[in-house]
Formats: C-alpha cells, structure tokens, sequence
C-alpha cells in the first residue's frame, strides 16, 4: 500500500486551518507526520506543550501545526488555538489500516445461521457463532471468537483474539484492541455452610457507538440484567470493568484502573492509571480520579 502524501495547502483545506507560506513554493508535499525533534523536511509537526516551544527553532519539520502566537517562529505554519486536536485530526489523513485480507475466508468458523452485512472481512481461524449479526463493513482478525446472539453494528473491528461472548451487543464503530475480553462472567460467588459458591452470571454486555477497548482489557457480563458502556468511551489497556458497571458515555478509563461491581460513571469521567473504585457507588459527570487512587464511596 502506497504511503500517503498530500500538498501542504490540501492538509490545511481538510482540516479547516489557515496556513501560512513565504511563497507559493512553500506549499510542500507531505508525506508523514512527526515530532519537532524527530521530523523531516517532508513531515507535519506540532506544538501543543509550551515547554517545546523552544525547539520551534532548531526543528527540521516541513511545517508545524502552532497556535497564532508561534506562527512567525516557522516557515511554514497551519495556525489553531487547539493544535493537539488538529495533530490527531491530521494523523487521520496518513494512518494505514492493519491487514490486507479481504472477505470471509474458508478457514473461518462461521455459522450457517449467523448474518454477515455488506462488505463484511473475516480472517481465517476466528469464529461467529449462532445467531450472531455482524453490521457492513465489519472486520474480524483471525483468532477472534464471536459467542451466540451477539450483535455488531456497521464498522466494528475485532483485532487478534479479541473474545465477545454470548449475548454481546456493539454500537457502531467500536474497535476491541487485542485480546480484548467482552462479556466474560463477573465475579460472583457467595459464602455459604459449605463454603464459597458460585453464583451464575446471566446477564450481558452492552456497548455504545464509538467505544474503543484497549488490549486485554476485560469487561464483565451482568449478573442480571446489562454491563453497559456509553458512546464515545476510551477504555485502555489492561482495564476491568465489574458485572453490572454503567459507564454513561464519553469517558476515560486509563491503563490498570479497576472499577467493581454495579457501580456508575457519568459522563465525561477520568479515571486514571492504577485506580480502584468500589462497587455500588456513583461518579458524577467530569470527575477525574488520579492514579492510583482508592475510591471507596460516592464522587459527587
């Protein structure tokens, strides 16, 4: 697959940014995007941390997304008040898509009664159990398992062994990093004369549109009733996430963070890395919990 390259004057017309030339000559190609420190004459850069400011100077990029204050300190400048934004916008432009397999191989475990939609890509050795509905354009990486009655809206992508057991339900657009683990039972047991028993778990999971799952994170099937997870969510990896968790959508949750049981997050929530939240509490909307923090009661 060819590396994408674009005349600087595209990049500014696709992201809506006014750029800032000597000359028309200035008007390069691009052909990646870089750090200040690291980038060549044909690679994008940007400042977003003052701290770097002063490497503006010393710089090789071909041109750096800057605020309006830092635009005359570079040849060549696409001018916003919001650069880091704008970096990951033009990030889009040049990111390659994993795989080159295309449609549903014979060496895939797809059964007869499952729904595949238009456009759909199944590598070999994953399986799509009964019942199961995939939306278009949907892309499944070998050694991924796909339960009974799953649903998958348009878009999805389930990398390298990515699991969703029976009953899974996914929004539009959700990407499972690998190893991703939807729907597996929460950790429900009770003491008893006889010692500890297990308690099944038949609930489910369901995930929103947009939602991102990092690389071995786990999400637990509900005891009774629905794990669920909000549009928009960024869980990264090596995150758990209990049975009967609601996350309302528009959050982070930051590697190693834990949140236990039937506990709910509102919108817009930071959890960050290493921290523990107990279970049947509440965190309202916008809080940020910091590293390795405890949080053995309701955040208001």
């Amino acid at each position: 697959m060819a590396t994408p390259s674009y005349k600087l004057s595209e990049i500014a017309e696709k992201l809506g940014l006014p750029l800032t030339l000597n000359s028309p000559e200035d008007d390069i190609v691009i052909t990646g995007i870089n750090t200040l420190e690291e980038a060549g004459p044909s690679e994008l850069s940007f400042l977003a941390n003052p701290k770097y400011a002063s490497q503006l100077a010393s710089t090789k990029a071909g041109a750096v997304i800057v605020k309006p204050e830092h635009a005359e300190e570079v040849a060549r400048a696409l001018v916003t008040e919001n650069p880091y934004p704008m970096f990951a916008q033009a990030l889009t432009l040049f990111a390659r898509p994993q795989g080159s397999f295309s449609g549903v191989s014979h060496m895939a475990c797809v059964s007869p009664d499952a729904v595949l939609g238009e456009g759909c890509t199944v590598y070999p050795f994953s399986y799509i159990g009964p019942r199961t509905v995939l939306g278009k354009g949907c892309t499944i990486f070998p050694g991924c398992y796909i339960g009974e009655d799953c649903e998958l809206g348009d878009g999805c992508i389930l990398y390298p062994r990515a699991v969703l057991m029976a009953g899974t339900q996914l929004g539009e657009g959700c990407v499972l990093q690998p190893g991703a683990v939807i729907g597996a039972e929460g950790f429900g047991f009770a003491r008893t004369g006889d010692g500890i028993k297990k308690v099944p778990q038949i609930g489910h999971v369901e995930i929103g549109d947009h939602v991102e799952i990092g690389a071995n994170a786990a999400i637990d099937r509900a005891a009774l009733s629905s794990t669920v997870i909000g549009d928009g969510t960024c869980i990264d990896n090596l995150v758990q996430i209990g049975h009967n968790v609601k996350v309302k959508g528009y959050s982070g949750l930051i590697a190693q963070c834990g949140v236990a049981g039937s506990t709910e997050i509102g919108y817009g929530c930071l959890i960050w890395a290493q921290a523990g939240i107990s279970g049947h509490i509440k965190i309202a909307d916008g809080v940020q919990v910091g590293p390795q923090a405890g949080v053995p009661q309701s955040l208001d």
